[in-house]
């Protein structure tokens, strides 16, 4: 292809006993916004990898300019102008925003002495092409995740970088984040800088990409215009699956099971009213600050509410802490599921029975293991969680088989109200797709579930209701029903 910046062509590697990838072919086009999808395991960092030169593929070959370059040492891509943003941004904390935009540069260029006036010229110029503002003598861990985005970028383009790589590189962005960062990918755009934008996130692949490959299984299933897809074929191609759509829970919710009345905390919600039925998945959306995570805290007994009333079954409860809220039947599943909601290190048994250990107790105060066991196996079938054995240590997990186990040590606490926290992030499209099922399943049984995200088409999937919050108090309730992604992304806009 004429155009062509980088063609990679059949490319396959073998790790193992696993095949990463098979036969892969990609044409990234000079100032192209490219998108690569697909699950966990699907072959995608794989690909990134070859393509920045840390692997080394077992078959195939890669053109730079039509020129074929042999196998890539990573500094032969940098060379080439690839540049790769990790998820993890790969910046020093403990660094200033100069010397870690200076710092690649000084190293190409075999500095021995460093000046501060050197350092602030090179790093003035990095952020002079992006066109940004932002204090250079400030240290990198006092800034936000956006802010880290572009440093990471200005880096890059001091590289002369002709192509930039982003993995997942809205994980952690508010809404507006996203678009700040949007608009620089276009600029990028418009001086011919090409980019592969990597990501499980396939509402922002439709918005930002011109082009789209997936990849399934180590090998490529699609390629093509984004006019050519949508969020369900997207999902259809990733999966082998056809998206299931069903809002709110199947038929009409019950009668409430949690009331809430004039629910206040200081300096985090107030006034907060609503009812949420049995059989009905319930949604709360909101900016960043808008009180929704500090009400599911406050539900949970985490961080108490200084005034006003819950309800559950009728009957008026004091969630006073955790412990209260659990024998109460409900359940949280936090956002971050590696520091507030697993034991990372302890085994899928040990986290899967932690919400129920009575219930394996026996007299004297042993556990009966076989019994527990046996539960955690049943369990883990249920849930579809892919592990060698009730052994494994979580942090052997992908993320969604991790999410999926701290859902099910709820399931065997039995919980009747199941608040969740952004309850897909990280996750893969397939599992996203599997916890789904299962919320509506619990839905179908009589359970009341309240589920908090960020992401728009997940709450107009699953959600009957959603409320949005706005500076600690509920502004205004969306059914579903007569609503969609666009009118709730309306509605959030007009609060920013």
């Amino acid at each position: 292809m004429q155009d062509a910046l980088l063609d990679v062509r059949h490319i396959s590697k073998r790790f193992g006993g696993v095949q990463a990838l098979r036969d892969v072919s990609l044409t990234l086009r000079r100032g192209e916004i490219h998108c690569l999808v697909g699950e966990n395991g699907s072959g995608k960092s794989t690909l990134i990898k070859v393509i920045a030169g840390v692997c080394r593929p077992d078959e195939g070959e890669i053109l730079v300019d039509g020129r074929g370059v042999g196998h890539l040492r990573p500094i032969d891509a940098v060379r080439e102008g690839i540049q790769v943003i990790y998820q993890d941004l790969s910046l020093f904390p403990n660094l200033t925003v100069a010397e870690n935009l200076a710092i690649n540069t000084l190293i190409e260029h075999g500095c021995r002495w460093v000046t501060p006036g050197r350092i602030g010229r090179v790093a003035s110029e990095a952020i002079a092409r992006l066109g940004i503002k932002i204090d250079l003598h400030r240290e990198v861990a006092e800034l936000s995740v956006a802010e880290r985005q572009l440093i990471a970028i200005a880096r890059a383009l001091l590289q002369d970088a002709r192509l930039i790589i982003m993995d997942e590189p809205t994980t952690a962005l508010t809404r507006r984040e996203i678009d700040s960062l949007f608009r620089i990918i276009r600029t990028l755009q418009a001086r011919g800088i090409s980019t592969l934008f990597v990501s499980h996130k396939l509402t922002e692949v439709l918005e930002i990409g011109e082009r789209i490959t997936v990849l399934r299984n180590g090998g490529k299933v699609a390629e093509g215009d984004t006019s050519d897809f949508d969020y369900g074929s997207l999902v259809h191609h990733m999966t082998g699956r056809e998206m299931c759509r069903t809002r709110g829970g199947p038929g009409q919710p019950g009668p409430p099971l949690l009331r809430v009345r004039a629910l206040c905390r200081r300096d985090a919600f107030d006034d907060v009213s609503f009812d949420l039925r049995r059989g009905e998945v319930l949604g709360i959306a909101g900016l960043l600050g808008s009180g929704r995570t500090e009400l599911a805290m406050s539900l949970f007994g985490l961080t108490p509410a200084d005034g006003g009333t819950t309800e559950i079954d009728g009957e008026i409860v004091r969630l006073s802490n955790v412990h209260d809220a659990m024998a109460r039947k409900v359940a949280y599943i936090p956002e971050d599921r590696l520091t507030e909601g697993l034991f990372l290190e302890q085994s899928i048994e040990r986290n899967m029975s932690a919400a129920d250990l009575g219930s394996f107790t026996r007299w004297g105060g042993w556990l009966d293991l076989g019994r527990m066991r046996q539960a955690v196996g049943k369990g883990m079938a249920t849930l579809g969680i892919a592990a060698p054995s009730t052994a494994s240590p979580v942090q052997s997990l992908s993320g969604g088989n991790q999410q999926k186990v701290v859902l099910a040590k709820w399931l065997m606490g039995r919980a009747g109200i199941l608040i969740l926290n952004g309850p897909t992030v990280g996750v893969d499209v397939g599992a996203k797709a599997e916890i789904h099922g299962k919320l509506m399943e619990l839905a179908r049984k009589g359970m009341g579930i309240i589920v908090i995200s960020d992401d728009l088409a997940e709450l107009a999937c699953l959600c009957r209701r959603v409320l949005v919050m706005h500076r600690g108090r509920i502004v205004d309730e969306l059914p579903m029903a007569e609503a969609n992604e666009g009118s709730l992304a309306a509605r959030l806009s007009d609060l920013e």
